[in-house]
């Protein structure tokens, strides 16, 4: 297993966490058919390496889920928790990016996971018509009570990410340490939810100057390396509106091509892509089988080079003269 270091506080002091490049998704779990299932894939995530693992007050019972396996386990210290908040949809729809509602969520997310503090928390929106000093300072209030380790963004846009750590630096606050946004190999034609960022070329420049870790959802990109899925089958709506351009499906040869070179899949190498940027990064993943698991892992393993990257990614390389 792999790692990256991310930054965070225990006890008012600043520690760098090394935490697995590889991230156990729960989203899915509610959707299995037994308890058992579940915390045997978590079982073996942590006993390959990982330690890390995200989920959010919006998803459905996983935050129970978790709660429940990592008390049984006895393994509280021992992984790093990423959970979200704020996101719209919590009985009345509209945004929901405020004190009131970042202090429930807060408030719930600990009670439902069973621990008194979250390593990594990110605002699942953004409101943009909130002043971002505002959310800033109610964030540092569970900063400073020790309820929250650090900080971050999923689905704001990188401009807003910076405005907040621009108040932040200037207030002697702590900024968002880390973003968590989609990044995939295939690009979507429209965000897959509401409200969602993807990484663009504008975003994906933005992190290699900045050197922000990066942790990406959906970072296979649904299952769209899978083979599962080709241009004729059209039965998945949402894969189709999401996924299915002229791009992605050259895309999706050039990694099978690749695959077939290293030895791998074309999900691996969609995989490696995420995990290869010139920024650090980490992956979210969502196997329900051990088998998805070590595919995942056997993923991480493949180096790419920056002329790989390109080639996947439809720009010039020196492979072959791709464009």
């Amino acid at each position: 297993m792999n790692y990256i270091t991310l930054k965070g506080l225990e006890d008012n002091k600043s520690i760098e966490k090394k935490c697995s490049r590889l991230i156990m998704g729960t989203a899915g779990f509610y959707q299995l058919a037994e308890k058992e299932q579940v915390f045997t894939i978590m079982d073996q995530f942590v006993a390959m390496g990982g330690n890390m693992f995200d989920t959010a007050h919006q998803y459905i019972n996983s935050e129970e889920i978790l709660g429940e396996w990592a008390e049984s386990r006895g393994i509280r210290k021992d992984i790093y928790i990423l959970t979200k908040g704020a996101h719209p949809d919590d009985g009345e729809p509209g945004p929901r990016v405020n004190r009131e509602a970042i202090n429930k969520d807060v408030k719930e997310s600990l009670a439902r996971l069973r621990t008194d503090y979250i390593d990594f928390y990110a605002l699942h929106r953004d409101d943009t018509s909130v002043d971002v000093g505002s959310i800033m300072e109610v964030l540092n209030e569970h900063i400073a009570a020790g309820r929250i380790h650090a900080i971050g963004a999923s689905n704001w846009s990188h401009t807003r990410i910076q405005e907040a750590n621009v108040y932040a630096a200037k207030h002697g606050l702590i900024g968002f340490t880390f973003n968590s946004p989609n990044l995939s190999l295939a690009q979507c034609n429209k965000p897959r939810w509401a409200g969602c960022v993807s990484v663009n070329e504008e975003i994906s420049n933005w992190h290699k100057g900045m050197q922000m870790p990066l942790l990406s959802w959906s970072s296979q990109a649904g299952g769209f390396f899978s083979g599962r899925f080709s241009p004729e089958n059209r039965e998945n709506e949402e894969m189709v509106e999401v996924y299915y351009s002229d791009e992605n499906w050259e895309r999706f040869n050039r990694a099978q091509k690749l695959a077939e070179e290293k030895g791998g899949t074309a999900i691996e190498i969609a995989l490696a892509y995420v995990l290869n940027q010139p920024y650090p990064t980490a992956a979210i993943i969502g196997p329900e089988r051990v088998e998805e698991l070590l595919s995942s892992i056997k993923g991480a393993e493949i180096l790419l080079t920056s002329d790989e990257l390109a080639l996947l990614n439809l720009r010039e390389s020196k492979i072959g003269g791709a464009k």
